[in-house]
């Protein structure tokens, strides 16, 4: 029986892992994306983009298409989709296995400020006017319009439509992942002095971060929120040993 797997994605873990799992297990693969991005990177598997319709709705997709399993590789920060893909999964009894990347932690060199969100890191630059560099997705860049006072520098995969109502305000449109020697040059040419960063953890977004820390520039970093209950896997190894074993566990129950 060739089995079905729901990957919900929209990371670069989340393409990685479809791969491995389409090269490895011959299983019906579907990766779903939020869609944000106009133009995503090309995945190695069938994709569909799009909501659910939360819990209700994600439980009656996995139905209609018969999936056997349910696999989680979202962004740490988002925050809705995972409770709902746990739901969904108790909903329809089929096994869930979530990838959650560990948080990066901080260097004894690092000049980090932890804040709960974006509103946070707006007052955690101050009333004084510094150099940013805001390392964050178009959808969280609105409450920086609350200090025009920052001279800003604002990288984004597509380019923000329309622009802020910001008086200093630069846009650069570059899809990662960076060396460190890419944010070294970037950060010392634009003279920055602050980073607003998402603790996201991996290696592909933390170039920016270990060129801070070489430069002593400081670090607003937004802390996860909290995903609430259910068991994680932290690599793509992990998520791969996991799949494996709830498919072997699907093969003895003959389900």
């Amino acid at each position: 029986m060739t089995r079905s797997i729901l990957i919900l994605g929209g990371t670069a873990d989340a393409r990685i892992l479809a791969g491995k799992l389409a090269d490895k297990t011959g299983c019906r693969i579907l990766l779903s994306m939020a869609g944000r991005t106009r133009e995503p990177v090309q995945q190695p598997v069938p994709m569909r983009t799009g909501g659910f319709g939360g819990a209700s709705g994600l439980a009656e997709f996995i139905t209609q298409h018969g999936f056997d399993l349910l696999v989680d590789a979202t962004h740490p920060y988002a925050s809705r989709i995972s409770p709902n893909a746990r739901q969904a999964a108790q909903q329809v009894n089929i096994p869930l296995v979530a990838l959650e990347r560990p948080a990066w932690e901080r260097h004894p060199s690092d000049r980090w400020v932890s804040v709960a969100d974006v509103e946070s890191a707006v007052v955690a630059l101050g009333r004084h006017g510094t150099r940013v560099f805001l390392a964050l997705g178009r959808q969280e860049l609105l409450p920086f319009e609350a200090a025009p006072h920052h001279d800003y520098l604002i990288r984004s995969v597509d380019p923000v439509e329309p622009p802020l109502n910001l008086p200093r305000a630069r846009y650069i449109t570059a899809r990662g992942p960076f060396t460190v020697e890419d944010e070294l040059s970037l950060l010392s040419e634009n003279r920055i002095t602050h980073i607003v960063s998402k603790n996201s953890g991996g290696a592909a977004a933390y170039a920016k971060i270990q060129a801070a820390r070489e430069l002593g520039i400081g670090v607003v970093m937004i802390d996860r929120p909290v995903r609430g209950e259910g068991a994680t896997v932290p690599s793509i190894d992990a998520a791969l040993a996991a799949i494996d074993h709830q498919l072997s566990l699907l093969e003895e129950r003959g389900e």
